[in-house]
């Protein structure tokens, strides 16, 4: 295991929810697994008028994210992980003088010990990172002199190519590449990580992984809320940017990748890089048009219960042309994957909340048993939540005379492991960037490649003629259409909450 080194977590917009909701929790579990460094602190740092018990209280003592995990505990447990917690108020605004913050950190650094090790966490709006990087830069508190510095940035990374771009180079001018951890909650997933260790270390799954015996690959991303508060935000963002273009196009350069030299971060981030740029950018109207397809929810009854439909909802424009549902088929143009489809999509106000990659096999080419039944594909699911785990569906013989075939399940669950604990997302990512480790952190080149191939499809459907916006009721799979995307290769599988469930769900709209 890899030696984490005393060091400071600074975060930038602690006041937000994100701090309470997700971060500290992640520390505490880290702590309480005794994976922190003996010296760390944690200095948040916002606008919000705060002190270090005020904040204390906010994300510790009154936290209803932290309420069931410490209840149990002795008080000076309790106690003992809130002291390593302080506040610093920058005043009215982000862009200010940092020499109060760093006059702050240094004495932290000496009341703890903490060495010149210092990771920035931006938990704020991207508008305002190049803003923080070039003040941390003017107080000297980008040096890496005396320690080691880091910055952590949250998506959304950049609106379109050329805004990430421009990210990349306003970051770049105070920070170098390899400071620098853009943060994807969705690659700190287990699940998301054994999908390289069950193509690289399997003898019988990687030499399968290819055009030869893959017909498609098919990966859903399902949300069962709508936009909830995030109306105004989510306006502006649409399906294709807040979940495909970073959470589920890193998941697709895992499945595409070759394999690496080594388990090395840039030999892993070398590799995706190439699978990205490898994606065949659809540039002309038709092939846009056969190829993509983008729908909203509408109003309907879920449960009993009346649900809103999305221009409805609190933020959103009554005449919104933006996507809730985004549905991509496309191709890769590599020596590995030449001919062989993939289709992705990603939706609000589905059935189930679910993320699942499915590596349909191609069938034999002598069907000796097609009388018998078995006429559907191999599959391999790969399920990253909920119930996650790894199911393989084969064709077994019925008990009894001749040969009839059903299929059957060969799973793995991830909860079966009950002596081994799953770290959440946060705390594995964490604890990987306070350990210089950033093998699940994008790259600035991963980032524009993946903008790139996203790029010319929302110009399509923002500029494009005769663009369709599709209705779903909310509460189904989807518009009827995106089946169509499917071409003689079958339909979605429409998964339940359960990894080994075929429930078979029907469109209704």
């Amino acid at each position: 295991m890899k030696k984490t080194e005393n060091q400071m977590l600074v975060i930038f917009g602690a006041s937000g929810d994100l701090t309470a909701r997700k971060l500290i929790p992640a520390l505490f579990n880290l702590y309480m697994a005794k994976q922190l460094p003996e010296n760390f602190v944690v200095l948040g740092a916002s606008r919000s008028n705060l002190s270090d018990e005020d904040f204390r209280n906010r994300v510790v003592f009154e936290s209803e994210y932290l309420k069931e995990k410490i209840k149990d505990l002795k008080e000076d447990e309790i106690n003992s992980f809130a002291n390593k917690i302080y506040y610093e108020d920058l005043g009215g605004d982000y862009d200010t003088d940092y020499a109060p913050l760093r006059k702050r950190v240094e004495a932290l650094k000496e009341k703890h010990n903490t060495s010149g090790n210092i990771m920035y966490y931006l938990s704020t709006p991207p508008t305002l990172y190049e803003t923080i990087a070039s003040n941390l830069a003017d107080a000297g508190m980008n040096t890496q002199n005396n320690g080691w510095k880091r910055l952590i940035v949250e998506k959304p990374f950049g609106y379109s190519l050329d805004t990430a771009k421009e990210l990349n180079d306003g970051l770049h001018k105070y920070f170098t590449e390899p400071q620098i951890y853009r943060i994807d909650h969705y690659l700190g997933k287990e699940t998301v990580q054994n999908l390289l260790v069950t193509r690289f270390s399997n003898s019988i799954f990687e030499p399968l992984w290819n055009r030869n015996y893959i017909d498609h690959v098919e990966i859903t991303n399902a949300e069962r809320v709508g936009v909830e508060k995030r109306g105004g935000y989510y306006d502006k963002s649409g399906a294709l940017r807040d979940m495909f273009q970073n959470h589920l196009l890193q998941i697709v350069s895992l499945v595409v990748m070759e394999p690496p030299i080594g388990a090395e971060a840039e030999e892993i981030r070398n590799e995706k890089v190439k699978a990205l740029k490898s994606l065949r950018v659809m540039k002309d109207a038709e092939t846009l048009h056969e190829n993509t397809i983008r729908a909203q929810y509408v109003s309907s009854v879920v449960d009993g219960k009346p649900v809103k439909g999305y221009r409805e909802e609190d933020g959103v424009d009554p005449n919104s042309t933006t996507e809730t549902f985004a549905a991509i088929k496309f191709y890769v143009d590599n020596w590995r994957w030449h001919g062989v489809p993939f289709y992705v999509r990603t939706a609000k106000r589905m059935p189930t909340k679910v993320t699942e990659i499915v590596i349909h096999f191609k069938q034999p080419h002598h069907q000796i048993f097609s009388e018998a039944g078995m006429q559907r594909d191999n599959k391999l699911v790969i399920r990253i939540q909920p119930d996650e785990g790894i199911l393989i569906k084969f064709g077994v013989k019925v008990p009894g005379q001749g040969f009839r075939v059903e299929r059957a399940n060969l799973d793995f669950y991830y909860s079966s492991l009950a002596e081994t604990y799953v770290m959440d997302a946060y705390e594995r990512l964490l604890l990987d960037a306070m350990q210089g480790d950033a093998t699940l952190y994008a790259r600035a080149d991963e980032v524009e490649a993946a903008w790139e191939f996203v790029d010319p499809i929302l110009n399509y459907w923002k500029e494009g003629k005769d663009v369709r916006m599709y209705g779903y009721a909310a509460g189904v799979w989807g518009p009827e259409n995106s089946d169509e995307l499917f071409d003689g290769h079958g339909f979605w599988r429409n998964p339940s909450e359960n990894l080994a469930d075929d429930p078979g769900y029907c469109v209704i709209c």
